[in-house]
């Protein structure tokens, strides 16, 4: 028996191997006379089980199971983190979380990193990007993501009251492919590479008539279906201006969602099937290779360094992935010979319930027959024979179990880099992945020495009620809400960010003094993050409790220092306590840090005015009127420092915007 299992281990690790031999050289293709289209659709949220091409009966793809014939598809495809923000990280960098550090939601996109559209730029490529919801906006949630890009369209903001979130925080795949497609219509001669990200599969589940009406049983499969009609769509414009045939097409999701498998609502937190598995197509010029399955694993990280040598160039050696292009120019193999086919290793992770909660990271190792979760309870299931990953056998195949662990954790230190320092979400941050529906509000682990040892299994009800409660709260609905993070925090009192939550959502219907503890909790629970001290600074400022509210401000700046925002608020402070001369530190250092903040020159501007400086005035309030021409105070500012500097024509203008934007009804 021991030889037996020696001989299995053998097998084991030679079916492994693949994964930790150093990458080989790439050959780029001999460059033709017109270089490829470059076209990357990515579907958020979106399972491989619910595509006809990869199985399913429900009928949901007629329009990517007509692509699919036409392209590579790949059977085994696997996100590196089940979150939008990293997986697209990975997917755009060739490079793993472990490397890039984007390995949560709000992190940055160092300026050091291989990332597929800078080099496609630098290499004569058109860019340009049209994006689906505030998740992937540069200036919020995605810092760092813009780069290389001619174009990135990703103009979101804060969902006003009567605006619904279609026309702030996301919008429909619709209107993303109406976009692209304006600037196609428009982009200069010359290869092009465009990505198209549409969010509509993300909760919550709301697809557009007649969707709504034929899957009200349904609605998260109303949205892949409406998501499909807009890709069938949007692949006719393309033949119809005559770039389908030239064009390398690339359509994958970023993630899948769970429906309660294994315990989970949603995504982020585990890595089986349902969460990680995703689907991914690849068409070729002149549909080469039409209709070819791929069934070897391949990870989302590989799509950089494939779409690089479809366009004729080498993949930069600090890429860390691998083409796809071996795999699908490799002669499919007999059906009695496909086990015998090498197989990549494929890593993936979440550290989601470890922001949450302070619970352990997970990570994942699908390798031969086997998915390995390391976990503080580690899991081991045969794939081969339990696809839904039902039967845990860590315990009773320990020498498999803790071979696959040697392996996961060498592959982890190989491609892992030094982190140079812990990003934060800024409180503005925090709020737009709120109003996504995503946990809690800080980037930096609550502080606790024993967490780490909490395995996010015992967290996935609390983690579905969390989810559940901030649901409520984007429907407006802040009573039920409040009663669901109450009993929450009673429940599950090491759920920080709860604390965090419930005290915001009771600031929001004014009950600050009920607010004042939670948020206190939350304070002490995350130190080192500015959102609590932000939130409580807000609710002592509404109490006019002024000196408190200043010193938990002060305290949001001291975590993010960077933030123009609570340097504005800083600010704001100052002037409501008349400590004028450190307001205008305070603004000043605002605008350093983010010369279009409206508010700050607004405010800054009629504050140099009432000081007796005009001049310095009109450069901020010329600024504030150009930023935000809607503004009615902004042209009454202005108007006055024009009365005040003698320029009458320029004052009577300014005042005539003011007169047009408060009546509107009054033009002529």
């Amino acid at each position: 028996m021991p030889s037996f299992r020696r001989f299995l281990l053998i097998i084991l690790l030679a079916q492994c191997a693949s994964a930790a031999t150093p990458k080989t050289a790439r050959r780029a293709p001999s460059s033709s006379a017109k270089p490829p289209n470059l076209i990357l659709i990515t579907i958020d949220t979106t399972r491989a089980d619910r595509m006809g091409f990869l199985g399913s009966k429900r009928g949901l793809t007629p329009n990517l199971d007509a692509l699919a014939q036409q392209s590579v598809i790949f059977t085994r495809a696997y996100a590196q983190v089940p979150l939008t923000t990293p997986s697209h990280a990975a997917l755009l960098t060739g490079t793993y979380p472990q490397f890039n550090h984007v390995e949560d939601l709000g992190m940055p996109l160092r300026k050091d990193l291989p990332y597929l559209p800078d080099l496609l730029h630098q290499h004569g490529y058109h860019t340009a990007a049209f994006i689906g919801a505030t998740i992937l906006d540069p200036k919020g949630t995605a810092p760092g993501f813009d780069r290389g890009f001619d174009f990135y369209d990703a103009d979101f903001h804060d969902t006003q009251p009567g605006e619904d979130r279609y026309h702030s925080v996301e919008r429909r795949a619709g209107d993303v492919a109406d976009r692209a497609l304006h600037w196609l219509s428009q982009h200069p001669q010359g290869p092009f590479f465009i990505w198209l990200h549409f969010f509509d599969p993300h909760d919550p589940y709301d697809p557009p008539p007649p969707f709504k009406e034929r899957y009200a049983a349904a609605p998260y499969d109303g949205e892949i279906a409406y998501a499909d009609s807009v890709i069938g769509s949007f692949m006719e414009a393309l033949r119809q201006r005559g770039l389908f045939q030239n064009s390398v097409i690339t359509i994958a999701a970023d993630h899948g969602e769970a429906f309660g498998e294994h315990g989970e609502e949603r995504h982020g937190m585990f890595l089986y099937d349902e969460t990680v598995h995703v689907p991914l197509l690849l068409k070729l010029p002149a549909q080469k290779f039409a209709g070819r399955r791929v069934d070897p694993r391949v990870g989302l990280v590989d799509i950089a360094p494939s779409l690089l040598q479809a366009a004729g160039f080498a993949a930069p050696a600090t890429m860390q992935a691998h083409s796809l292009f071996p795999l699908v120019e490799a002669a499919p193999p007999a059906p009695d010979e496909k086990e015998k086919v090498p197989d990549r290793a494929i890593y993936s992770e979440s550290s989601y319930a470890h922001r949450i909660f302070g619970a352990s990271e997970l990570r994942s190792w699908r390798a031969g027959k086997y998915l390995y979760v390391q976990a503080p309870k580690r899991e081991l299931y045969d794939s081969s024979l339990d696809p839904e990953a039902v039967k845990n056998l860590a315990a009773s195949a320990k020498a498999v179990a803790d071979t696959l662990d040697t392996q996961l954790s060498d592959f982890k230190r190989k491609t892992s880099s030094a982190r140079t320092e812990n990003a934060k979400l800024d409180p503005a941050q925090a709020e737009k992945l709120r109003a996504l529906g995503y946990m809690a509000s800080a980037s930096s682990t609550a502080k606790s020495g024993a967490k780490a040892a909490i395995d996010p299994k015992d967290k996935a009800d609390a983690a579905n009620r969390y989810h559940r409660a901030l649901a409520k709260m984007e429907e407006g609905d802040y009573d039920q809400a409040i009663a669901d993070l109450r009993d929450l925090v009673t429940r599950e009192p090491d759920t920080p960010g709860a604390y965090f939550d419930l005290g915001s959502a009771l600031v929001h219907e004014g009950k600050y003094e009920e607010a004042l503890p939670f948020l206190r909790t939350a304070t002490a629970k995350f130190p080192d993050d500015a959102s609590p001290h932000y939130e409580l600074g807000l609710a002592l400022g509404d109490l006019g409790q002024l000196d408190e509210a200043l010193k938990e401000m002060q305290a949001a700046v001291v975590c993010q220092p960077s933030s123009a925002n609570l340097h504005f608020l800083v600010a704001s402070l100052r002037m409501r306590m008349e400590q004028m001369p450190e307001a205008m530190k305070e603004y000043k250092k605002t605008l350093e840090l983010d010369p279009n903040h409206f508010e700050a020159n607004l405010t800054y501007g009629r504050l140099l005015f009432l000081q007796g400086h005009p001049d310095a005035a009109l450069a901020k309030l010329i600024r504030a009127v150009k930023l935000k021409p809607e503004s009615p105070e902004a042209h009454m500012a202005l108007a006055d420092v024009y009365d005040e500097l003698g320029q009458t024509v320029k004052a009577g203008r300014e005042r005539a915007a003011f007169e047009r934007l408060l009546n509107p009804g009054n033009r002529q």
